[in-house]
């Protein structure tokens, strides 16, 4: 049984641009909560041996000392994530001293100016692999038939996991970070590099399919749209079983890899699901798309 993909493009098309329209507003008017390797700041790891306090009674013993911005998590079962603007050894122990039944875990301060640094060499490193891979699929899908143009490829396959596939995870973390205080950290920007990466990755592999199948279409028995729908159905089985075999192992990780894990694992499983449905659903319709267009306006 083949699937017909492109005949339900234009569904596929609505749908990835309603999550995207959503992202986009999420990020915009309730923001990224940049974490202290970003912005500077210090954090502050504690367990509590018998029953922990309330979130909400640590959040208003924490700001009894003045401090501007406190931000707490719960960690496990036991456990609490305090972070808060630079505090200086005294205010570290402060915290600690009006934390009753609380033992330090661990305890970390991130300068203003390292963290300025961390976001510039974050971005750059984002931007430079995204160059990098549009350079390396134009230059192996040089058109050898004169179909289609390897920058299309090369486009389509950058645009659609960073426009798409990276917008939706931070869409998702700005809601998470405005309602439960979820930090973008140095792990949540190695997910979305990771994410960049597994979404290009599926889909060159689906590329490379429509590349060979229009070698052997030479006498253009078949249209370009069975010939995609033709690759997408013989990469299905590849495309799907890697993703859900990896999937199987982060979920793993999710419940029992610990709560430092917890976030940098969430923001791959929503990449990799995200990454999947862009490659299978959305690269091949707009190779498809974009083909026919230019065609039109020659």
């Amino acid at each position: 049984m083949k699937f017909q993909f492109t005949k339900y493009r234009k569904f596929y098309y609505g749908a990835s641009t309603l999550l995207v329209l959503f992202s986009l507003l999420a990020i915009v008017f309730l923001g990224l909560v940049p974490g202290i390797e970003f912005v500077g700041g210090s954090v502050l790891e504690v367990e509590y041996e018998e029953e922990r306090p309330s979130l909400e009674d640590v959040r208003l013993i924490v700001s009894q000392l003045g401090l501007q911005e406190v931000n707490v998590q719960p960690l496990g079962e036991t456990g609490f994530l305090i972070r808060t603007e630079s505090a200086d050894e005294e205010t570290h122990r402060k915290i600690m001293n009006i934390l009753e039944g609380a033992k330090e875990v661990q305890f970390e301060a991130i300068g203003p100016t390292v963290g300025e640094e961390l976001r510039r060499m974050s971005l750059i490193a984002i931007l430079v692999a995204s160059l990098l891979v549009v350079i390396y699929i134009m230059v192996s899908f040089k058109e050898e038939d004169g179909s289609i143009s390897s920058t299309k490829y090369g486009l389509i396959a950058t645009g659609v996991a960073f426009l798409h596939d990276v917008l939706i995870v931070l869409g998702v973390f700005a809601v998470l970070g405005y309602f439960y205080g979820v930090q973008v950290t140095i792990p949540i920007a190695v997910a979305l590099l990771t994410t960049l990466g597994y979404s290009i990755n599926d889909t060159v592999v689906i590329f490379d399919r429509i590349r060979e199948n229009l070698r052997r279409n030479k006498s253009g028995r078949d249209s370009l749209e069975k010939v995609i729908n033709n690759s997408l159905n013989e990469t299905l089985g590849r495309s799907v079983g890697t993703s859900v075999t990896t999937l199987f192992v982060l979920v793993a990780l999710l419940f029992f890899g610990g709560a430092t894990l917890h976030y940098f694992v969430l923001a791959l499983i929503i990449g990799i699901i995200i990454g999947t449905y862009s490659s299978i659903f959305l690269a091949g319709c707009l190779v498809l798309d974009w083909n026919s267009l230019t065609k039109k306006s020659k």
